[in-house]
């Protein structure tokens, strides 16, 4: 019994050594495939290229999407909401006995922003200059940009005079439709320059879009009951504008 016993091990022994040779046949596999490892490792690269290369421009044409949309078409007027005015009013102040006079600008009303921008051109009659005005509810400002004298001025927004964007807007639509169409009068204010502007960009994008390498001066109002004498209006510049029911003369004396 221990020679039987003896045997079969021995010839099992065999049989694991034969397993084990077994074993080594999926290593053999692999060698096979360990040539052809360069080519694969290549090909993903290419692939893994191609890849990043397709997500790049896909975020590349997004992000001009974004920008054409938001920064670009955002900041275009609606039809509805520019606007070519002509105002008829009486001038009672320097020329009573012509009578009538016509008045002509653009306005744009930006209501999202809270910003009314004016563009009026240099007039038939003279004796006022063209100018781009704006009206910045947001920020509390006027900046009239005389463009014969390529200057800015800057002064506290009068909310007595100046129409806020919705009003302004109803009254134009209502214009636009002809169901009213002002026949109106001329006020004038007197301001007079106090100082230069340095820090731009407390007058926020708007203002600072306007004025933008321009001089640009702050302004305060005169007193109402001062009356410009002629040594003064040497030194007097005058903006007439349309913004309410009448139209305003936008006085601006420089300092001696």
């Amino acid at each position: 019994m221990v020679k039987i016993t003896f045997q079969t091990v021995s010839a099992q022994k065999p049989e694991k050594e034969s397993d084990g040779d077994k074993i080594i046949i999926p290593q053999a596999h692999e060698e096979l495939v360990l040539p052809l490892s360069p080519k694969r490792s290549l090909l993903n690269c290419l692939c893994c290229l191609t890849f990043g290369l397709v997500i790049f421009m896909s975020g590349l044409v997004l992000a001009s999407i974004y920008i054409y949309r938001y920064y670009v078409v955002s900041q275009q007027i609606p039809e509805d909401s520019m606007f070519h005015c002509r105002v008829v009013y009486e001038d009672s102040i320097f020329a009573p006995v012509r009578g009538r006079h016509e008045l002509e600008e653009n306005v744009g009303i930006y209501l999202d922003d809270n910003y009314e921008q004016i563009s009026v051109p240099m007039p038939d009659f003279g004796g006022s200059d063209p100018a781009d005005i704006i009206h910045d509810f947001q920020r509390g400002l006027t900046a009239y940009h005389d463009i014969a004298l390529d200057k800015c001025y800057v002064i506290e927004l009068n909310t007595t005079l100046v129409m806020p964007p919705r009003n302004l807007w109803e009254l134009l639509i209502n214009v636009k439709r002809g169901t009213y169409l002002p026949h109106t009068y001329i006020i004038q204010e007197e301001m007079m320059v106090t100082g230069r502007v340095r820090n731009m960009r407390q007058l926020g994008p708007f203002i600072h879009r306007l004025c933008y390498g321009k001089e640009t001066y702050r302004l305060r109002r005169r007193n109402p009951h001062r009356r410009i004498d002629k040594r003064e209006a040497k030194r007097c510049h005058s903006i007439r504008h349309f913004e309410n029911t009448f139209v305003v003369e936008t006085v601006i004396c420089d300092r001696i």
